[in-house]
């Protein structure tokens, strides 16, 4: 029993943490418009970013990104960083995408990924899936799972970060 909650305790580690310092994927992804563009291009270069991943039908996601963007404006004033979303809806469901992010007042970027194109890119399997973006376009962390008060954790990460490229 020993062994398994340790070897359980290093695979929670290691998927925060497998990704350090790897550039972004250039896979397709759609803005609402229906654009296709680069997803390497469609992070904003030199600022810090979080990507929440997430679906419509995914509870967690959707209370996650609820609780980003109650704190996102005294976020940003606080650390300059940008934020966005990738919906992993399939084609038949990315009317319903717009529609949501639509009613609930977003004003970040959403990208959409219908084929799974970006998730397999990234080598995850469920959401929701957060990853950060340091300013030279690499991902510095990756974080799967949502509970409440998690985005404090991904935040203070930001902050640090932050920090960081400040002292550099």
């Amino acid at each position: 029993m020993k062994k398994l909650i340790i070897l359980l305790s290093f695979v929670i580690v290691s998927l925060n943490t497998v990704a350090q310092d790897r550039a972004l994927p250039n896979t397709q992804v759609r803005t609402l418009t229906g654009k296709k563009i680069a997803f390497n291009e469609a992070i904003p270069k030199g600022k810090i970013t979080m990507i929440s991943f997430w679906a419509t039908w995914c509870i967690p996601c959707k209370k996650e990104i609820v609780a980003i963007k109650n704190k996102l404006a005294d976020w940003q004033k606080e650390t300059d960083f940008a934020y966005a979303t990738v919906s992993i809806d399939d084609a038949r469901a990315a009317a319903n995408v717009k529609t949501y992010a639509k009613t609930q007042g977003w004003t970040f970027p959403v990208f959409l990924d219908q084929n799974s194109d970006l998730k397999r890119s990234l080598n995850f399997s469920n959401v929701p899936f957060t990853v950060i973006v340091d300013a030279e376009g690499n991902i510095v962390k990756m974080h799967s799972g949502y509970t409440e008060g998690g985005e404090m954790e991904l935040y203070s990460f930001i902050k640090e970060l932050a920090a960081t490229k400040k002292a550099k």
